[in-house]
């Protein structure tokens, strides 16, 4: 069954992939080698008739000597958004340790960030964890009472018989 490959995929990756190996003077069959691949699945990529692996993808990153990153985004993909950029882009003429203090708040606010985040996940779970068990339990406690109160009526309709 064909399934087309995604337009950003037929468009970009193909044409990365070939630049960047253009770039470091390679041909396919020197890439090829450098990420231990047959040099037709590099033809196949670069023409965007096939797609990589995950471990393809990785083993083409370390061949190039870049990111799988650069390979599959475009810078613009995956900087920060132009709020945080010019902030970024100061940050990188400071000195060393005022880098590490600003990398710290970051790193720090963003744990704060995905703590809360799974306090809340967690918090939500719990919920209808306790829900749930309430809800059968009250289940439970209707069916033995209906069943006492039947065993009950029975028992009593069983004594007016014999009275």
């Amino acid at each position: 069954m064909y399934s087309p490959l995604p337009d950003f995929w037929n468009m970009e990756f193909p044409s990365r992939l070939a630049r960047l190996r253009k770039e470091r003077n390679l041909t396919q069959q020197q890439l090829a080698d450098l990420a231990n691949m047959h040099v037709v699945q590099v033809n196949r990529y670069e023409g965007g008739v096939s797609q990589p692996t995950i471990d393809a993808l990785k083993r083409l990153a370390v061949a190039l000597n870049v990111t799988t990153d650069s390979l599959l985004f475009d810078e613009s993909e995956r900087g920060p958004d132009e709020e945080l950029r010019l902030q970024f882009e100061a940050l990188s003429s400071m000195p060393q340790d005022e880098k590490q203090l600003a990398k710290a708040l970051l790193e720090a606010l963003i744990l704060k960030h995905q703590v809360a985040g799974a306090i809340a996940g967690t918090q939500a779970r719990m919920a209808s964890l306790e829900a749930e068990p309430l809800a059968s339990i009250d289940t439970k406690s209707e069916k033995i009472g209906k069943k006492a109160a039947k065993k009950t009526a029975t028992k009593l309709k069983e004594r007016e018989a014999q009275d």
